[in-house]
């Protein structure tokens, strides 16, 4: 009886971890309902922007999340959000959330990603006559240098976790944020590099600073309910199609023009 007991008890210790299974799958729950709520934040080009909060939202995401609302026959839902709010606004209102966001530990902790569907480390952008002087992080963090960042996301959490001695600067509206740069108000911003290189095509007079090797990795996922098992599988199913049939580099293209 020892034995069997000890037996029984390695088994348990060395079994997978179960998922959560009480309830219908938000798979099931979005087909019956023919609606893809999605959260995002309609303030970073190229993959998610609207020029006013009553404009339509476009980018890159947005079309990655007309075609996964396509696939399940149900009719995509844009819910803005910001990234101060992005966690709660997601798990409180939508089904996934899809804005250009950035794959962190501290977010996997509170919510499930897709396999990951691009690779997109942190480059900074500066006056084009500026770019020699901030070539690395030692560069850029100097008494005097002003990091403009948005509040709430990655680049916020980047530039404080590496900026000890520049100054850094909050800007309410990532919109607009590249015109601090660009007007002398600020000299350096840290973003993602696909959004710098779009951003240095929108604003002559702003280059982005070795985009091709950023300053740290990161990765780019869709945000989904933990423990969803067969949500997750659907989607990444999804995601690798696009990919592989195509549609994913379409999307991508049409939206760095």
């Amino acid at each position: 009886m020892k034995r069997l007991a000890t037996a029984l008890l390695a088994a348990t210790l060395l079994a997978p971890p179960a998922f959560a299974t009480d309830g219908p799958s938000r798979l099931d729950q979005i087909v019956e309902r023919k609606v893809l709520n999605v959260c995002t934040t309609g303030d970073y080009r190229p993959f998610s922007y609207r020029a006013d909060d009553q404009g339509e939202f476009v980018g890159i995401d947005i079309d990655l999340a007309r075609s996964l609302a396509q696939s399940l026959d149900a009719e995509p839902v844009f819910v803005p959000t910001k990234w101060s709010d992005l966690l709660a606004d997601f798990q409180a209102k939508c089904d996934v959330a899809l804005s250009g966001i950035s794959v962190t530990l501290p977010r996997q902790r509170q919510v499930a990603f897709s396999q990951m569907y691009l690779v997109n480390g942190k480059a900074p952008i500066v006056r084009c006559e500026d770019v020699s002087k901030y070539q690395s992080v030692a560069a850029i963090d100097q008494p005097g240098t002003r990091v403009v960042v948005n509040p709430g996301g990655t680049n916020e959490k980047f530039a404080r976790a590496h900026f000890t001695k520049a100054e850094i600067r909050l800007f309410p509206d990532n919109r607009v944020i590249f015109k601090e740069i660009l007007e002398g108000r600020a000299d350096v911003m840290v973003a993602e590099s696909v959004e710098v290189k779009l951003q240095e095509k929108l604003h002559p007079g702003l280059c982005a600073v070795n985009p091709d090797q950023p300053l740290q990795y990161g990765e780019m996922g869709i945000v989904l309910p933990r423990g969803d098992v067969a949500f997750k599988a659907y989607v990444d199913q999804w995601l690798h199609l696009a990919k592989a049939t195509g549609e994913f580099d379409r999307i991508v293209d049409a939206n760095l023009k």
